[in-house]
């Protein structure tokens, strides 16, 4: 398979490295708007099946003459999700297959944005399946960590584990921290503002999608392997609009383990206005508040030397198991920081994302996964990804729940 990666940031590095750890891969660009920056990406790998490349991902002329000259079997986008349009468009006209790991932005609603929806992420790309499916190319979207092997434990719990599931809650939490930072984002935090600031986007049974103010529902989740009990609320997220496409849920919805400090220093930034996309004039020249910020903080790619912690993936599963008897499990992945720097050279959140979409490549060039037009990880087989990730080097676990409050009747909602 000959890839070509778009963006050398954290994930990108990350996803070069452990794809020069597999066969199947023939080739792989790894391009970014500082060649620099790509060039150091490959140089780490020591693989003369890598080189660097130049793109501007903002700018869909730069990134088409970009794939005629690598002619890649798929492009994987690893940048902001700002980016996506530009590549997502690209790849469509050059007739070349296409994986992301966020999906379009999305609009709040023009009147009511925390209670409908306006524009959900992913409505640009699903718009567009039919053109992708005349074509005969593929785009597999929300191929990360969250989305994507969360999906991957939805699809499992379904066919696998249950017979109704009443709710699916994915969970992320961790312990990280960074020493002598007081407030030093694990990912980007140009992401995790859309994230966390955006209304958060819910799932239920006969009512659709709605939204909710953010950090709503703060809940306290117990991560496990030693993480323990984390401040939860609901974010927006790209499975709550995935999940409910594949897998009959009553409800679905996506909470982050943030903390109390994460959340307050969140509120502030847009108390200040300083998570806003517009540029404001900054002695005659435009700023963009959020790309000022995400300048002046470390960039996560450089964190891992500094980082202690573990960090948790996974996927809250309630409802009746295969004979009809109450059930609740928390299917998760956790990536130890020190494992990941040792064996790797890359910081645990940015490998855990990384890992995924490789192993996605994977499937696909085997032809275990065959996706037609635009398709999430839910569309597949959930259990030819399960059984590669030992082999990657990691693993997945089942951890059960409580029961209470799950009943044996047919719910409503």
């Amino acid at each position: 398979m000959k890839a070509l990666v778009i963006g050398a940031g954290g994930v990108g590095r990350a996803i070069a490295n452990i794809a020069s750890r597999r066969p199947f891969i023939t080739s792989m660009v790894i391009a970014d708007r500082n060649l620099s920056r790509a060039e150091e990406a490959v140089a780490r790998v020591k693989d003369p099946r890598f080189s660097a490349a130049e793109v501007n991902a903002a700018e869909l002329e730069d990134i088409r003459a970009l794939i005629r000259k690598a002619n890649p079997d798929i492009v994987i986008n690893a940048v902001d999700p700002r980016f996506v349009m530009p590549i997502f468009l690209a790849c469509e006209i050059e007739n070349t297959n296409y994986m992301d790991m966020a999906m379009s932005l999305s609009r709040p609603h023009p009147h009511y944005p925390n209670s409908e929806t306006g524009v959900k992420l992913g409505d640009e790309q699903f718009a567009r399946d039919w053109n992708w499916c005349e074509r005969g190319i593929y785009a597999l979207v929300g191929m990360g960590i969250e989305p994507g092997m969360s999906d991957v434990f939805a699809k499992y719990a379904s066919d696998h584990l249950f017979s109704r599931i009443d709710e699916v809650t994915i969970l992320d939490g961790s312990n990280l921290v960074v020493e002598g930072a007081d407030f030093a984002p694990s990912f980007s935090i140009w992401t995790t503002i859309e994230e966390c600031l955006n209304p958060p986007l819910v799932w239920e049974d006969g009512r659709g999608w709605f939204t909710t103010e953010p950090f709503s529902e703060l809940e306290v989740f117990d991560f496990p392997e030693g993480i323990g009990p984390v401040e939860c609320v609901n974010v927006e997220h790209e499975e709550v609009v995935l999940i409910p496409q594949k897998v009959d849920a009553k409800k679905v919805n996506f909470k982050y383990g943030l903390g109390a400090q994460f959340i307050t220093t969140l509120k502030t930034i847009h108390m200040l206005g300083m998570d806003r996309k517009e540029t404001v004039e900054v002695q005659g020249h435009p700023v963009s508040p959020r790309d000022l910020l995400a300048a002046s903080l470390p960039d996560p790619a450089t964190l891992g030397e500094r980082m202690r912690g573990k960090t948790c993936a996974g996927t809250l599963v309630k409802g009746l198991d295969k004979s009809g008897k109450p059930y609740a499990c928390y299917m998760y992945n956790v990536v130890d920081n020190e494992w990941s720097m040792a064996n790797y050279g890359d910081q645990a959140v940015v490998w855990q994302t990384a890992i995924n979409p490789v192993i996605a490549m994977e499937l696909l060039h085997k032809g275990t996964w065959k996706p037609e037009g635009v398709n999430g990880p839910e569309w597949f087989d959930a259990k030819p990804f399960l059984d590669l990730l030992e082999e990657y080097g990691t693993s997945w676990h089942i951890r059960d729940e409580s029961t209470a409050g799950i009943s044996v009747e047919e719910l409503t909602v």
